[in-house]
């Protein structure tokens, strides 16, 4: 879900539009990339030099509690934010650590809900392997 207005993507879910916290929406609500929130605060000082690192990690967890990111943690002690909240699944390349959105549809896993003894509500395949280079 791209938010091609950062403004009004904050706007929309109550959050009160301050110039660090659109800084950090321009970039994290546009990107296609999976960053962790160091990443986040590297990108979004380089043009607001102003902006603390703490302010970024709030926001970031303001963004997740409001719905306008999803928090991943697709690796031991790695957390990433992704601005893609519809159903997808991941892919992480082994040899450089990208992570890859995989659309919903081009996997079927089954038997989900007839697990005995749980009650899912939520659920995402994480692959991982390398990423084949075009010839």
């Amino acid at each position: 879900m791209s938010h091609p207005d950062p403004v009004a993507a904050l706007e929309s879910v109550g959050i009160q539009p301050s110039a660090q916290r659109v800084a950090i929406a321009a970039y994290v609500l546009a990107t296609d990339e999976h960053p962790s929130a160091d990443q986040v605060f590297e990108r979004v000082r380089a043009g607001f030099p102003m902006v603390s690192r703490a302010t970024v990690y709030n926001t970031l967890n303001t963004f997740v509690e409001k719905g306008l990111l999803r928090e991943l943690i697709l690796a031991e002690g790695k957390v990433v934010f992704d601005p893609k909240i519809q159903r997808h699944h991941h892919f992480i390349d082994e040899s450089t650590g990208a992570i890859f959105d995989i659309p919903w549809e081009s996997l079927e896993v089954s038997k989900v809900g007839a697990l005995r003894g749980f009650q899912v509500s939520e659920y995402q395949v994480v692959l991982r392997g390398t990423k084949k280079r075009r010839m």
